[in-house]
C-alpha cells in the first residue's frame, strides 16, 4: 500500500472499559463499553456510516443552498447468533430542508441523486460493508 491510500487510526486504553483512538493528524475520539456517555464501538460505526455519506451529500448540495436543517439517522438491530455479533437492517435516513427559494430548489433537486451517488460509489464505509472485506486480525509482542 501507498502512503496516500493507507489510513489508520492508533485505540488505546485510558482506563477500564474506556479507549481514545488517535488519528495521524493527531485528531482523538473517546469510547467505550456504553456504560457511560462515550460512544461505543457500534455507535461509532453508526456514525461513521452515516457521516461518511452526509460528508458527500454536503459537499454536493450545499453548493447550491446552505441547508436550513440536515439531520442523519443510522440505525441498525445488534444479533448475536451461530455467525457471530453483528449489526443488521442497517438503514441511514436523511431529513435535509432548504430554503425557500431558487437556489434551495435546486439542491432539494439533486439531494436524492447526491444520496444515492454517495451510498453506491462514493462513501467508503458504507461500501467497505456492504462489499464484506475481509479482516485480519494479529497480535504482536509487547
Amino acid at each position: 500500500m501507498t502512503e496516500n491510500t493507507l489510513r489508520s487510526v492508533t485505540v488505546e486504553r485510558t482506563a477500564t472499559g474506556h479507549f481514545t483512538a488517535t488519528n495521524p493528524r493527531g485528531g482523538t475520539i473517546s469510547f467505550g463499553t456504553g456504560g457511560d456517555n462515550d460512544f461505543t464501538p457500534v455507535e461509532l460505526l453508526l456514525a461513521a456510516l452515516g457521516g461518511c455519506t452526509a460528508v458527500d451529500v454536503d459537499v454536493a448540495t450545499a453548493r447550491h443552498s446552505e441547508p436550513t436543517e440536515f439531520t442523519v439517522t443510522v440505525t441498525g438491530n445488534k444479533v448475536g447468533d451461530e455467525r457471530g455479533n453483528r449489526l443488521t437492517d442497517l438503514a441511514v435516513t436523511f431529513s435535509v430542508a432548504f430554503p425557500d427559494d431558487e437556489a434551495g430548489a435546486r439542491a432539494r433537486s439533486i439531494l436524492p441523486r447526491a444520496v444515492k451517488v454517495s451510498h453506491d460509489k462514493l462513501c467508503t464505509v458504507s461500501r467497505t460493508v456492504e462489499t464484506g472485506t475481509p479482516v485480519t486480525v494479529t497480535v504482536e509482542d509487547a
